[in-house]
């Protein structure tokens, strides 16, 4: 029996170690793929939960000098957990046969303290909004494997002496194979159709109260605007109801596990939330409105145009955004973070199908074809075959 550890450094990263941990298995059935979330508490389909897990009130976004989410996170607890977190991962070579860290290079630096052969998947850095530094290049070189988001951001390192690969991007691949059928439960009646998607730290909950404003600010143009509201895994659906219960919505709870409730105004509905995979809204939807991060990259991966807000107290921050907008160019457009102002940016895109298409497209070049889940899983299997 094979056993491989995944390291990862946040929620999106926490679902691409899923999907490689899902692709490894399905190349070598008798691998066993336990994971350690680094930032909040992992739940995972393919992989056992293992070592200290904790969520703190940043939600993981303590990078580019946020002093602010630093200081609460500390005060949360973050340097006990990072070290129990480190002494699990030393005491973790003789469980394991590899390690794969997902991430920034601090995950890889946690993942290199287990002292076993090590892949390194990057998803924070590329060429095209922030490259690898001069330190961290001398940190990715300790890894026996380094795969990186675009080609780009490879050829830069290996002409620095580092052996990147960029055969995909996960993300691209992570809700590809999602069954449509689900989706259309949670948008029929709905045209034009949008999928709202507020994001998996707990700041989603006030995120989902602000999309569902712009959503109703729209209607008296489009009286059958509507859209699903996606509800992550590391979300309650009852959050969810009481926040909005206290914007003033009327909440129709539904006896289904994956469309659980409805939003509605003065009896007009306006959205259904939906548990279901992400995917099977993307064949549905005119656009994605969000303040997510790996969800918003794959719906520009699936040729979906991505709008979000400059909320003024986003947990996010606009470093953030700014670095979501690096890299994903004019498939993402940002807009103001009052309803009046991102109502009618909205209804703008709305209105405009050549520019929708043009994002589309743009999206869909910037994070390239299906595929890399496997072709890395693939080259894990190898350096397990290698010892």
């Amino acid at each position: 029996m094979t056993r491989v550890l995944f390291v990862s450094n946040g929620h999106g990263e926490a679902a691409i170690a899923d999907r490689l941990a899902f692709e490894l298995q399905r190349l070598r059935p008798q691998t066993t793929c336990d994971h350690l979330a680094l930032v909040g508490e992992g739940r995972s389909r393919s992989m056992r939960e293992v070592g200290p897990q904790r969520s703190l009130p940043s939600g993981g976004i303590v990078a580019m000098g946020n002093l602010r989410n630093i200081v609460r996170d500390v005060r949360g607890g973050l340097v006990g957990l990072t070290l129990a977190q480190h002494r699990f991962l030393r005491q973790a070579r003789s469980e394991y046969d590899a390690c794969v860290a997902i991430g920034d290079v601090f995950a890889l630096l946690m993942g290199l303290a287990a002292h076993l052969p090590t892949a390194y998947v990057g998803t924070a850095k590329s060429v095209l909004v922030a490259p690898y530094g001069r330190m961290e290049e001398r940190v990715l070189r300790r890894a026996r494997a380094i795969f990186v988001r675009d080609a780009a951001t490879a050829e830069r390192l290996l002409a620095h002496g580092v052996a990147a690969r960029a055969p995909g991007n996960v993300i691209v691949d992570l809700y590809g194979d999602a069954d449509p059928q689900a989706g259309l439960r949670a948008l029929a009646g709905f045209d034009p159709a949008l999928a709202l998607v507020p994001g998996s730290r707990t700041s989603a909950y006030d995120d989902a109260a602000f999309l569902l404003r712009v959503v109703d600010a729209c209607a008296p143009e489009y009286p059958t605007l509507g859209g699903a509201l996606s509800i992550a895994a590391t979300l309650t659906a009852q959050g969810f109801v009481e926040r909005l219960r206290a914007d003033g919505w009327q909440i129709d709870l539904c006896d289904d596990d994956e469309v659980p409730f409805a939003v509605m105004r003065e009896g007009r509905m306006v959205a259904r939330a939906f548990r279901g995979p992400l995917g099977a809204l993307f064949g549905s939807v005119t656009a994605v409105i969000g303040q997510a991060g790996t969800a918003n990259e794959a719906a520009a991966a699936a040729g979906i145009p991505v709008v979000a807000f400059e909320l003024g107290d986003d947990r996010k921050t606009a470093w953030y955004r700014m670095r979501q907008h690096g890299l994903l160019g004019e498939a993402l457009q940002i807009l103001p973070g009052d309803v009046p102002r991102a109502a009618a940016g909205l209804r703008a895109l709305l209105d405009d199908p050549a520019a929708r298409e043009r994002m589309g497209a743009i999206g869909r070049e910037r994070m390239g074809g299906p595929g890399g889940a496997r072709a890395i899983a693939e080259s894990i299997a190898e350096l397990l075959d290698a010892g």
